[in-house]
């Protein structure tokens, strides 16, 4: 049994995975940016805890990046062109990506300007998303099916590194330089990115897709090629998986329970006399360490077990885990028990995530991978971004026991329809 879990390793040393842990670093570093480190900036120029919430909105274009993922998915870009489809547009939003947060650095938050922080700071979210439709593209035309996890697990690992890169290591410069210096700083963060597209090859699914007769018709059936191939084509495609509507459900269903507690987590931390120190600490650092651990052994079981055995795993660990924060309700102020709460949580959220990415990663169709891939995740950001809003209110007439017990008993649907999935052959390994 170890000689089969050991061969099930050695993916790992694939140089592939090299080239996931640096694109997932570049895809999560943006997210911070726009949400915790831009929170702080902005209540240290003075701005209203209103106002500051209201900035949430500027990270919309993550939840409705489908609806320009068929122009990455189908056009080439002229000047980029000899890097290949994918990488040509990688480097190409990253560049972007780089530039909106100089840009951003630039300027100093204030009553006056709030405005043109929060069109500058969508800027930033709309290359980001951009990039992520691109490199979600890459990591799924690199592997087959069985190592989807694998890939999955490494491109997290660097996605949570990326987010410890804008987040703790941020802070810990602000502590010495502006927010404008600092700003400036994170900007480099898309050179990571850069070089792993420049230092990658283009994959192998992808060289055959662009059909250059195309170029040669006239222009409006050129126009009506585009669109039917471009966004009636993935759509339809798409539809073709048994049950793809159940499928639909199922993906906002699935994160529900961990994305709907997590707004309050930090005010219950609050709540319950821990120190803003202390709690950075805690989540920035045992959480993200605790959220790769998770990635990884994610990966791992998806590769070993299958996909149907991971997602009801990993479905039933999220409910657990909500359940623990009821523990450390119940035992006030211990340190320990935060630790030990955040890592619980952050494990089953790092192996969650892993395997529903493998799930999404699985169902989608080469020729109009990013299309499809963007319509998926949009909605697990449906979940995190529109559907947790609630949870303010929710927090504020219960006690924090039954709140934390509504938001484990959240998983249930989701399993239920995950088990009826399974036995109606819905989810196939």
């Amino acid at each position: 049994m170890f000689k089969q879990w050991f061969k099930s390793l050695q993916i790992y040393a694939d140089k592939r995975m090299l080239v996931m842990a640096g694109l997932g670093f570049s895809s999560g570093f943006p997210l911070l940016l726009v949400s915790g480190t831009l929170s702080l900036w902005l209540k240290d120029c003075g701005l209203t805890y209103a106002l500051i919430g209201a900035f949430a909105l500027v990270k919309s274009p993550y939840s409705f990046k489908w609806a320009w993922s068929p122009l990455i998915d189908r056009i080439r870009l002229p000047l980029f062109n000899r890097l290949g489809r994918r990488r040509g547009w990688a480097l190409f939003t990253q560049i972007c990506l780089m530039a909106s947060i100089f840009i951003m650095s630039r300027l100093t938050p204030s009553s006056e300007n709030w405005q043109l922080v929060a069109f500058v700071a969508m800027a930033v979210v709309f290359c980001s998303a951009s990039q992520d439709i691109v490199v979600d593209s890459f990591r799924i035309d690199s592997f087959d099916d069985k190592e989807q996890g694998a890939g999955s697990a490494v491109f997290v690992l660097g996605y949570r590194l990326g987010m410890i890169f804008s987040g703790a290591f941020a802070l810990m410069l602000a502590e010495y330089l502006s927010w404008n210096q600092v700003y400036m700083l994170m900007s480099a963060g898309a050179v990571v990115g850069m070089l792993t597209i420049l230092l990658s090859r283009e994959p192998e699914k992808d060289r055959s897709y662009y059909e250059p007769s195309a170029d040669r018709l006239p222009f409006f059936p050129r126009l009506r090629r585009f669109l039917r191939r471009s966004i009636v084509a993935p759509f339809t495609d798409f539809m073709k998986h048994r049950g793809w509507y159940l499928i639909l459900v199922f993906i906002l269903l699935f994160r529900l329970s961990d994305d709907y507690k997590a707004p309050m987590t930090n005010l219950f931390y609050a709540d319950m006399g821990f120190t803003k120190a202390q709690i950075g600490y805690a989540s920035k650092i045992y959480g993200m360490v605790a959220t790769i651990i998770g990635g990884l052994i994610g990966g791992l079981v998806v590769g070993r077990k299958g996909l149907r055995y991971s997602l009801v795993l990993t479905g039933i660990l999220q409910g657990i885990t909500n359940l623990v924060y009821i523990g450390l309700a119940a035992s006030g102020n211990n340190i320990y028990m935060l630790g030990a709460t955040i890592c619980a949580d952050n494990l089953a959220g790092g192996m969650a995530t892993t395997a529903l990415v493998a799930y999404l990663s699985s169902l989608c169709s080469v020729a109009y991978t990013a299309t499809q891939y963007a319509l998926l995740s949009s909605l697990m950001s449906l979940t995190r971004d529109v559907l947790s809003s609630s949870s303010g209110y929710v927090a504020g007439h219960m006690s924090w026991h039954c709140f934390f017990l509504f938001s484990a008993a959240l998983v249930i649907p989701a399993l239920g329809l995950l088990w009826y999935m399974i036995k109606k052959k819905i989810i196939v390994d």
